[in-house]
């Protein structure tokens, strides 16, 4: 496989961006890989027009991994101040899995959060049902901080849940 390049995308990467978030989210083409949310929401894991507002941010970058000239993969980062920088939207394509891509993407995730932010802190946010995926992002050094947050139920701009029991387990980690 050839190197993987990453780089801050563009407004006009959200064509591309979009659709490649969400099969790797959601719908059948998702469920190819094993960090699907296919199962627990319907609908669009993020639309353009909140994807263009991130891109836009200052505070928010999405980090893209390029291959060959192509989209491989994406994680967003978002400065939340105080050292606290919060991690989001990894995707990797469902066949792409697997390959390190993950941890990669990471990587430039937390570079990211120190260069750009200042970060000392990377927090994310996983379902709570999606217990092998919060094992692995364990297994890469972030700690359950026993907090959990409500899942945005009412709001389809984050999916349309297929059960009522869904929050979110609050992962962290320092960066060194």
């Amino acid at each position: 496989m050839s190197e993987l390049t990453f780089r801050a995308a563009k407004a006009a990467d959200v064509a591309a961006l979009q659709p490649f978030v969400h099969a790797a989210y959601r719908g059948d083409s998702a469920r190819r890989g094993w960090t699907h949310e296919a199962d627990l929401l319907d609908g669009n894991r993020i639309d353009a027009e909140t994807l263009a507002a991130v891109i836009a941010d200052p505070a928010q970058v999405v980090v893209m991994a390029e291959r060959d000239g192509g989209l491989a993969g994406c994680v967003q980062v978002t400065d939340k101040g105080e050292g606290l920088a919060y991690l989001g939207m990894l995707s990797v394509a469902p066949d792409d899995q697997g390959q390190g891509m993950g941890r990669a993407l990471i990587a430039a995730a937390e570079a990211a959060a120190r260069d750009r932010f200042g970060a000392s802190r990377m927090e994310m946010t996983v379902i709570i049902q999606r217990t092998e995926l919060i094992d692995w992002y364990v297994r890469r050094g972030y700690r359950r901080t026993g907090e959990t947050r409500p899942f945005p139920a009412t709001d389809p701009r984050f999916g349309l849940p297929r059960r009522d029991d869904l929050a979110f387990a609050v992962l962290e980690r320092e960066l060194v």
